[in-house]
């Protein structure tokens, strides 16, 4: 069996060490989304592995204390591990509370959003779809279903 072609096409490896209170060797600090675009509220982002052989891109994402990202859905799924704190999320019509090391599975098209307890940081590890689709923002009509619970109600920052 002839695996040259395999060994000329795969990526050379690679450490991206953790160099401080995670933040990876070689990966860059960025804003969250552009300021203005959508709600949320003191949280940064993080691409850790973003490799067309991959075919996914695994993200991290730290809120600080009260911090939370923006109410979204999209056409793709998300799996997320909550990697650090404690908080609560959204998920479809659902508020969960989330800890450390705790998997969230987001299907296609769920209204999602994760909170970060007002006294401490949260963070998540996010690996989505290389290629996707990109965030819906709710309309009034959706926000009013949203709200017709009571408890996603008392959840969500808009």
């Amino acid at each position: 069996m002839d695996t040259s072609d395999d060994k000329k096409n795969a990526a050379p490896p690679t450490l991206r060490p953790e160099q401080d209170d995670r933040r990876w060797a070689g990966v860059d600090l960025m804003q969250y989304k552009q300021e203005g675009s959508a709600p949320f509220r003191d949280i940064t982002r993080q691409v850790l592995f973003d490799d067309p052989q991959l075919a996914a891109q695994m993200r991290y994402f730290e809120m600080a204390p009260g911090g939370y990202s923006t109410l979204e859905r999209h056409q793709h799924m998300h799996a997320v591990m909550i990697l650090r704190g404690h908080g609560r999320c959204l998920v479809g019509n659902r508020v969960f509370e989330v800890n450390e090391h705790d998997l969230v599975t987001i299907p296609a098209l769920a209204w999602h959003q994760f909170r970060a307890p007002d006294d401490a940081p949260m963070g998540f590890l996010c690996v989505v779809n290389a290629v996707r689709d990109k965030p819906q923002l709710p309309t009034p009509a959706d926000l009013d279903a949203l709200r017709a619970d009571a408890a996603t109600a008392a959840f969500i920052r808009t």
